[in-house]
């Protein structure tokens, strides 16, 4: 009895502690039915309206995909995405893009293949770049509206008729990596054949792409960054040799490089961003690297402050009593101020360099364009 006493006590405590960090028991979500009527919406777009499901009433087809900013398949198919909306232009065709996930469910390291996360922002920023033609809509709040759906991956596509009644949910495509080599244009066809009146041949298909991050995935995130911070920080003396070989990086991976000190304040200020890029992109071919420039006499402040940051990448020390044989190694370019990074791809050439305080999306930006968006 008392052995079952302490069983139940410890289940309650693990209940209320996976509460405190946003863990839940994952929902059974269903895919909407074909024939289902299309459910309800009234949701923020990056264009900052509130787009209800009535504002399409006059479309005779509706066209909403489930999609987000960081997923590779999602990112894949938004040139076709575009395309699509180009292709029926004036046809009686709307498409309307809803992001279902909940932006504090995903993880840094998910965030290898993008330059921006899922919030409502991040979404404002993607389309501004990507230059979308049709509205985007943020349903991570709740995602009542996701749940009623019923996306089961980024992306998936539900096309509906003039009586918004569903007639197609699935893929946009059968290739995701080359749309030169597709043979099923499913979204296209089902569209096609709701426009001629006919009936619609496939109306369902699997999906692939990235799981939907619902809310209760939210205890994950708190786990990786437990995770994360209890990595080992290391702290090596480094040489002009030293110096020279990193700056020339012959590895195969993409290299950044941050020249900093503890007593610069923009340097501190900046260094938590290098952290979240090392987490966000250390599982592709990137690698982060930091040289501290305050020398010997400074090791165990540097390595606190490392350790405060959880910087569990590459960090130097330049011990050398030449700090201008060091900026002349570093880069002929480099006028010496600090903090100054480097972005060098395999063999050495630099392909961004920056003197200050460095503007995080730009070097994500800077960083994502080289390693890819999308899966290879």
């Amino acid at each position: 009895m008392r052995q079952h006493r302490r069983f139940v006590s410890l289940v309650a405590l693990f209940v209320l502690i996976t509460a405190g960090i946003g863990i839940a028991a994952p929902e059974k979500i269903k895919t909407l039915a074909i024939g289902a009527k299309a459910p309800d919406f009234a949701l923020p777009g990056v264009d900052g309206k509130i787009h209800k499901l009535s504002d399409y009433d006059t479309a005779k087809v509706l066209v909403i995909v489930f999609t987000c900013n960081h997923c590779p398949t999602a990112q894949a198919y938004e040139p076709r995405l575009k395309k699509l909306v180009a292709d029926y232009k004036g046809k009686g065709v709307a498409l309307v893009a809803i992001s279902p996930n909940d932006d504090k469910a995903v993880r840094l390291d998910e965030l290898g293949y993008t330059d921006v996360g899922d919030s409502l922002e991040d979404m404002k920023i993607r389309v501004k770049d990507k230059q979308w033609n049709f509205p985007y809509l943020y349903d991570g709040d709740d995602q009542k509206v996701s749940k009623a759906y019923g996306p089961m991956t980024t992306p998936h596509v539900f096309v509906f008729d003039q009586q918004r009644q569903l007639r197609f949910a699935g893929r946009i495509d059968n290739n995701e990596r080359d749309a030169s080599k597709v043979t099923s244009r499913d979204t296209h066809n089902a569209i096609d054949a709701l426009l001629a009146g006919k009936p619609i041949q496939v109306q369902t298909t699997r999906t692939f792409g990235c799981s939907i991050k619902w809310a209760s995935k939210r205890g994950s995130v708190a786990e990786s960054l437990a995770r994360w911070a209890k990595e080992p920080v290391t702290l090596k003396p480094s040489d002009l040799r030293r110096i020279k070989a990193l700056l020339k990086n012959d590895t195969d991976k993409l290299r950044l490089v941050n020249i900093w000190a503890t007593h610069c304040g923009p340097c501190v200020r900046e260094f938590p961003e290098f952290v979240t890029m090392n987490r966000m992109y250390r599982r592709r071919d990137f690698e982060m690297v930091s040289i501290s420039v305050d020398g010997a006499a400074k090791e165990r402040k540097v390595l606190s402050f490392l350790k405060d940051q959880h910087a569990s990448f590459k960090n130097y020390r330049y011990d050398g009593t030449d700090i201008y044989a060091f900026i002349e190694a570093v880069d002929k370019d480099w006028p010496g101020a600090i903090p100054y990074t480097l972005l060098i791809k395999p063999g050495g050439e630099v392909i961004y360099r920056h003197l200050g305080l460095i503007d995080p999306l730009e070097v994500k930006q800077a960083i994502v364009e080289h390693l890819g968006r999308t899966y290879r």
